[in-house]
Parts: structure tokens; sequence; C-alpha cells
């Protein structure tokens, strides 16, 4: 058995991981196709909608902790009004879609 040196190994290891990353992104979706709409003459898919409702919740919970003045009491706002968009967002996916 032939052991590797540490700069073999690590060019073995880029190597693998660059193999993994292009093999991941080659991937498409299964046979069943992507869940999709139809609006406006047009497919748009239903990430989409999904992602749209993240950001309308997100900028929703901002407005609200303005008027009720609670933006300056809460720490680290972009968090959580981004963290409540992607909440949003992940109901109405799992909820409108059944993944």
């Amino acid at each position: 058995m032939q052991y590797l040196g540490a700069e073999e190994f690590r060019a073995r290891a880029k190597a693998a991981a660059l193999g993994f990353l292009v093999a991941s992104l080659l991937s498409g979706c299964t046979d069943l196709g992507a869940p999709s709409l139809y609006l406006a003459g047009a497919y748009f898919p239903a990430w989409l909608l999904s992602a749209l409702v993240g950001v309308i919740a997100a900028a929703a919970a901002r407005a609200t902790f303005a008027i009720n003045s609670q933006a300056r009491a809460l720490p680290y706002q972009l968090l959580l009004c981004s963290s409540i968009g992607l909440i949003a967002g992940l109901v109405f996916w799992f909820v409108g879609f059944g993944a």
C-alpha cells in the first residue's frame, strides 16, 4: 500500500470536491417534473411564487415592526425579517404543494 504525501492528498481532495460540485450542478429534475403554475399564458415555477410570498411576508414584518415602534427594541432586524420571510415561504410551499 502506498501512502500519499500531504500535497498529493490535498490535490486529490480538491479534485474530488470539484467532481462532486460538478455532478451536483448537472443533476436535473425527476421525470415527474417540477411543480409549475400557469399564469398569463406561461408556466412559472412554483418556487418563484413561494419566494414572492416570503419577500412579501418579510416586508410586512418590517413594516409592522416600524409602525409599532418595535424597530429600535429588536436586535438583528435583517436576520429576523429574513427568517420570517423564509418561514412564510416554506409554509406556503409545504401547504400549497405538499412537498
